[in-house]
């Protein structure tokens, strides 16, 4: 009967007895002691590695040119091609991974191949060759239920994403469809709501850096900076700020837009669209704005920079009779005024979305109109705890539940 365990005494005494004697081969000593050939093997090597055993020396000749015994040329010319076999193996592997990984090599991609050249090679020696560890193999394919029901959840968190980008004219990044998502009662992280999105190629527009278009004019009149770059309000209806922009339309022609925002919730109260720059452009929109707040502007501030139209003295005398006091940053700081023309970059980049023109000015209105008006009633502000500013100033409670 074959013993199945060998007892460390027996297994030291066959690799002594192998390596006593230089004639004798693996399979000779193997066949006397009743074991298998691949067992005794696998003890020489054992020991040696341990160093408790020297190499074997080779049988030496008794004389020049005498071949080698039968049983180690054959012996050898088995080993030599059972390793040829291995290594035609172990190439084909490579040359199919090669392709396989063509888009990255990465631990996840290594399994995903064990997984599909398993029952061509075998999980241990594809293992082996992708320099990989079985466990951790069979960990990830057990865990492969999992993978699949986050796929399909990301899947239809992915669809829920699209529709609101859509709807904002591909305008939002992962914060605001975050809070748009947490508004419909999702309970999503913004960290995954930016994977799902990078991994399917859903983008928000991205600001370009602002190319000045207004040069500054010396005041006609001092005017004092009562901002000072603070472009906070503890309340609506107390600071304003206002910039013109242009909009470029077909054939080189421009209209211009003149805004007023109020500082505490960031809202568009007033602007005004012309063909022209003239001073009245600006006092429309003040105007404009002073409607929004029930007609009157009294006691409030407006900023603005060093333009010709503000620094006119009709455009003071409007700010007098609406009951508001100029404020005016230096001459040629675009600091100053910050946040108005912050505001006028991302209006037209989000209404051109990367177009050179309007074609006529008809859309452009529509469009600014368009705009405005969502920015106003819907457009999430991430200094407002994503809530737009008509919501922010109606309900100031609910920004740490949007955030």
């Amino acid at each position: 009967m074959v013993m199945k365990v060998y007892p460390p005494e027996f297994k030291a005494d066959a690799v002594a007895l192998y390596l006593s004697d230089p004639a004798r081969t693996i399979t000779s000593v193997a066949r006397d002691l009743g074991i298998s050939r691949e067992t005794l093997r696998l003890w020489v090597r054992q020991a040696q590695a341990a160093g408790t055993a020297p190499a074997k020396a080779r049988p030496v000749p008794k004389r020049a040119g005498a071949p080698l015994p039968s049983g180690d040329v054959e012996e050898e010319n088995k080993q030599l091609k059972a390793r040829i076999r291995e290594l035609e193996l172990e190439r084909d592997i490579l040359r199919r991974a090669a392709k396989y990984f063509a888009g990255g090599d990465q631990l996840v991609s290594r399994f995903q191949f064990v997984a599909d050249h398993a029952s061509a090679f075998g999980v241990k020696r594809l293992c082996r060759v992708l320099a990989v560890s079985r466990s951790g193999y069979y960990r990830w394919r057990s865990a492969a239920p999992g993978r699949a029901a986050r796929a399909a959840a990301d899947a239809e968190l992915a669809d829920r994403i699209k529709t609101i980008h859509a709807e904002f004219d591909r305008t939002y990044g992962s914060p605001r469809i975050t809070a748009e998502l947490r508004q419909d009662g999702a309970r999503v992280n913004h960290k995954r709501v930016e994977r799902v999105m990078r991994d399917h190629g859903i983008v928000g527009l991205h600001l370009r850096k602002k190319v000045r278009t207004t040069v500054p004019q010396p005041a006609a009149q001092t005017v004092p900076d009562l901002l000072k770059r603070d472009f906070t309000a503890a309340g609506p209806n107390q600071r304003y700020v206002g910039d013109i922009t242009y909009l470029p339309l077909a054939e080189g022609r421009f209209l211009y837009l003149a805004t007023v925002i109020d500082l505490h919730s960031r809202r568009l109260a007033g602007w005004s669209i012309a063909d022209h720059m003239r001073t009245t452009l600006v006092a429309d929109a003040l105007r404009a704005a002073a409607a929004t707040r029930a007609g009157t502007l009294t006691g409030t501030i407006f900023h603005s920079d060093h333009g010709a139209q503000y620094s006119s003295a009709e455009f003071a005398a409007v700010c007098r009779g609406l009951g508001v006091r100029q404020s005016m940053g230096a001459v040629g700081t675009s600091a100053d005024n910050a946040l108005a023309e912050a505001l006028n970059a991302m209006l037209k980049r989000e209404t051109l979305q990367g177009a050179r023109c309007w074609p006529s000015a008809r859309a452009a209105r529509l469009a600014v109109f368009a705009w405005i008006t969502r920015y106003n009633t819907r457009r999430r502000h991430s200094s407002l705890g994503y809530l737009s500013p008509i919501d922010y100033e109606q309900h100031p409670d609910k920004v740490l539940i949007a955030a």
